[in-house]
């Protein structure tokens, strides 16, 4: 079967749900690293600036923890930008695990694809680009742009996170996951020759 092309960003949990969400559509997937979004200002603000671009679709668990992340996402980002996907609660639990959950329900990654092919299909498009499949920026580019490798690299990262609206101190590995999920390569050299 062939996979759904999503045009909107799929915020998902965990490497697992990404893998099960890939396996039934091409989009950009962003995961929360579970509770790691709890932490990491630099998560939270890549997936604030992301919804400024564009609506998001979250699709977390449906157990307490699911709930507690999308309750997160919902309070950082305005309601409008969001469109919430839930998984059915279906009792069981994932092939990779040994127990199940503490609640018993499977995730994203153990729902039928079909039951998440589903929820997105109201979300595809026929076009072939896909927003998300672009002309990446490398750590090449940002050498060449002295955002590392030089001693001034650290507060050029600090200007450029500032102009974008994303948290100082980013390291350049951060700094780069943010650049691709907010731009392309073409876009990038039009912002550093502003």
């Amino acid at each position: 079967m062939e996979k759904l092309k999503i045009a909107l960003p799929i915020i998902v949990e965990g490497k697992y749900d990404k893998i099960k969400i890939s396996s039934v559509a091409e989009a950009c997937i962003l995961t929360t690293d579970g509770f790691g979004v709890f932490k990491s200002r630099e998560k939270l603000a890549i997936l604030k600036k992301l919804a400024e671009k564009s609506k998001v679709i979250v699709m977390t668990d449906s157990d307490g923890a699911g709930k507690l992340i999308r309750s997160h996402i919902t309070s950082a980002i305005p309601k409008d930008r969001l469109i919430q996907l839930y998984i059915p609660q279906i009792e069981g639990k994932e092939k990779r695990k040994a127990a199940p959950s503490a609640e018993g329900y499977l995730g994203v990654e153990g729902t039928d694809a079909d039951i998440i092919r589903n929820l997105l299909e109201p979300f595809s498009r026929e076009s072939d680009g896909d927003e998300c499949h672009r002309e990446e920026i490398t750590k090449l580019d940002l050498f060449e742009a002295e955002l590392t490798g030089k001693p001034s690299s650290a507060e050029k990262r600090d200007k450029l996170a500032k102009r974008l609206g994303l948290p100082c101190g980013m390291t350049s590995n951060s700094l780069l996951a943010a650049l691709n999920v907010l731009m392309d390569k073409e876009e990038f050299i039009r912002l550093l020759k502003q």
